[in-house]
């Protein structure tokens, strides 16, 4: 599994996000400058998170965005999904694979797959924000 970018980014602004839980909208400015990021980059991130419904955002003066749900309640695997979709990119143990791999049922590395695949998620799924 390889990491992007924008995963890291986009769990450290969340990690930012269930620290300030709360208190409000937070600017993203802040969330960069508390995290040494570049909004840029924040920028382009954050609406992935929006709109599956991970964060609220408020515009205004006031603005920004906060978490959808209380830090407890969004796992890091959540987040990680949000941001790129399958988390291991493994033809014969996506979830929602359209093109099925035809070597499937006689596959002798499809064990090692899925059980590398089931281990990561329960993982990333037992992780939440609020552990951070």
């Amino acid at each position: 599994m390889k990491v992007s970018a924008k995963e890291q980014y986009g769990l450290r602004a969340m990690a930012e996000l269930a620290k300030q839980y709360g208190a409000g909208p937070v600017p993203l400015s802040d969330i960069a400058q508390a995290q040494e990021m570049s909004l840029d980059y924040l920028e382009q991130v954050i609406p992935a998170l929006r709109d599956v419904g991970l964060l609220n955002s408020t515009r205004g003066a006031k603005g920004g965005y906060e978490l959808a749900r209380a830090p407890d309640q969004i796992t890091v695997g959540e987040v990680l999904r949000a941001l790129s979709g399958e988390i291991l990119p493994v033809r014969c143990v996506e979830d929602d694979c359209t093109d099925p791999c035809h070597r499937t049922s006689e596959c002798s590395a499809r064990a090692v797959w899925q059980t590398i695949h089931d281990q990561l998620l329960d993982t990333l799924d037992s992780i939440r924000l609020a552990d951070l």
